[in-house]
């Protein structure tokens, strides 16, 4: 099968394509469609994440397709057209994954959209509903918001009841934004003021934030009276510290939201997610953003666009 592998540690130019063995079975086998590229693949081809699988290795942690095979006992048969998160693999023609890891899709989504979708949006789902308690009526602030995280955050948040503001660095980006459902757009530069006056002085309740820098000290301050400031990641490369005496003031919060961490500890945790976002996406309150579909031959542009920061939505891989 054609495989991309990250061959050395130095960056998305150390990312080729040719042909590897298949994965043994033994879990659900699934002939790739897409696969989703995201910012951990980045940081996995400089040895920056959080694992650091030896090269060469095969990166790629979601996809969809069709099952091949699956176990007994499971509840996936040949053929069906499901989404999964095999973490690592899935930029491949074929790919295992925990039957626990393996989503059954509805018919209003494809197959494109469906490869967007395990990673940014049981993310958002587990940051905005677990972790930052989102309650319909409140003003959600995203930054990066026509990024993938962005987009997916956006549209989780209006389907939960919030009115989203989005925060974005230039007009290209605020159509993106708006696109994925934001109700307003601001920029970057100067975005606390223009928070300040879309919310009567009162704030946003919750703050999602992929992004770190220099933005993070401002994401504080536009936090209303008990607003919460959701950490998820650090594509600006800054990790932001925090002068705590800046939590009394209006008695804020900043969580962190470790989906990966939570969810490794109870895996059966990711269904439970896909139950709750079934409905919204048979409704198509949910539907991916999507960017730009690259061939696997274009593997290190896809991935060189996401670590200069230049992709909006989500960007894709197509394997077939």
């Amino acid at each position: 099968m054609r495989a991309a592998q990250v061959l050395t540690l130095d960056g998305p130019g150390s990312v080729a394509v040719g042909e590897v063995a298949e994965p043994p079975g033994g879990q659900v086998v699934i002939d790739v469609d897409y696969a989703g590229v995201t910012f951990p693949d980045v940081l996995l081809t400089r040895g920056e994440y959080q694992i650091k699988p030896p090269p060469p290795f095969i990166p790629g942690s979601e996809v969809s397709g069709i099952v091949r095979s699956a176990p007994e006992g499971t509840l996936f048969t040949a053929g069906d057209r499901v989404a999964a998160f095999p973490g690592l693999g899935g930029f491949a023609e074929v790919v295992t994954a925990d039957p626990r890891m393996v989503f059954a899709l509805p018919s209003q989504v494809s197959l494109e959209a469906a490869a967007g979708l395990p990673m940014n949006y049981l993310t958002v789902d587990f940051a905005l509903v677990r972790r930052g308690q989102v309650q319909a009526g409140e003003t959600v602030l995203v930054q990066g918001a026509a990024g993938g995280v962005g987009t997916a955050a956006i549209q989780m948040a209006k389907a939960l009841g919030a009115r989203v503001i989005a925060v974005v660095s230039d007009d290209t980006k605020a159509a993106v934004a708006t696109r994925a459902g934001a109700d307003e757009t601001v920029p970057a530069d100067g975005f606390r003021a223009a928070v300040g006056d879309l919310t009567s002085g009162r704030g946003a309740d919750l703050v999602v934030d992929p992004v770190g820098g220099d933005r993070f000290t401002d994401s504080l301050r536009c936090l209303a009276p008990e607003g919460r400031l959701l950490v998820i990641g650090f594509t600006a490369g800054e990790i932001p510290t925090v002068k705590v005496n800046r939590l009394l003031l209006n008695n804020i919060s900043v969580v962190g939201v470790g989906w990966g961490a939570y969810w490794l500890a109870r895996p059966e945790y990711l269904q439970e997610q896909w139950s709750r976002l079934l409905p919204m996406l048979r409704d198509r309150a949910l539907q991916p953003v999507i960017g730009a579909v690259h061939p696997l031959e274009e593997v290190s542009e896809a991935l060189a666009a996401l670590d200069g920061r230049t992709a909006t939505g989500k960007v894709l891989l197509k394997m077939r």
